[in-house]
């Protein structure tokens, strides 16, 4: 996987990238696609965890967050976890269109309009140690295809965190608080952020405070996917 695997696509049938099979047309044959975690099962329209009916989960009844609903298009469990790690940290960009596409086709029929996407900033050093923003990159194909604008400067992370992966998950909130820093007038917008991962929620919901007091009426979280506890 490298970023000429989209041109090699369109010259040569191609194997799908978890089980080998040759494809010609997408990146993962059928029933690889077919056998992705998909996440189908009711959850809380706020933060995406599971719920009985659908309902609001009582976290966010007792502290809602500062986005209004969560998009997960899948779970973050095997092999899509997988995948989104080969992106990150093993600079495989050519995962990007076919990530960015499976959310953008799964918001597609939702009917969502917001004013303007928003992409996870990374802070400027672990921006220059990665080489890259996977969230921008996802971010392009999702407004491309929904023909939406996207926000490119504007909103950064000032403050230099921990890897999240890294923490227990009461720390989190702790080590993003105040992260966050929003320059653009967004007066009664309707803004998505858009990430590759949502796990606790808790930089989605920094970066929507700092939106939030730039003036934003209506914040909608995206993300390819959500963890889910044990």
């Amino acid at each position: 996987m490298n970023s000429s695997l989209n041109i090699m696509h369109g010259i040569f049938p191609h194997h799908c990238l978890l089980c080998g099979a040759i494809d010609s047309e997408e990146m993962l044959c059928p029933a690889c696609h077919a056998g992705l975690p998909w996440h189908l099962d009711l959850h809380c329209p706020r933060c995406a965890l599971p719920t009985t009916q659908g309902e609001i989960c009582g976290l966010c009844l007792n502290a809602p967050p500062a986005f209004d609903r969560t998009i997960a298009v899948m779970r973050y469990e095997f092999p899509l976890d997988c995948l989104i790690q080969e992106l990150k940290y093993r600079h495989q960009l050519g995962l990007v269109p076919l990530l960015g596409s499976m959310l953008a086709k799964h918001i597609k029929p939702l009917s969502c309009c917001p004013d303007v996407l928003v992409a996870m900033p990374l802070h400027p050093s672990r921006l220059r140690e990665r080489g890259f923003n996977q969230a921008v990159e996802l971010a392009k194909i999702v407004a491309g295809q929904l023909e939406l604008p996207l926000l490119a400067h504007g909103a950064e992370r000032i403050r230099a965190t921990p890897p999240q992966v890294g923490l227990p998950w009461k720390e989190r909130a702790k080590s993003v608080r105040g992260a966050f820093s929003c320059s653009i007038d967004l007066q009664g917008k309707h803004i998505a952020i858009l990430d590759d991962v949502m796990t606790t929620g808790t930089s989605l919901n920094e970066l929507a405070l700092a939106l939030r007091k730039r003036g934003a009426a209506e914040i909608s979280a995206w993300v390819v996917a959500r963890t889910l506890p044990d």
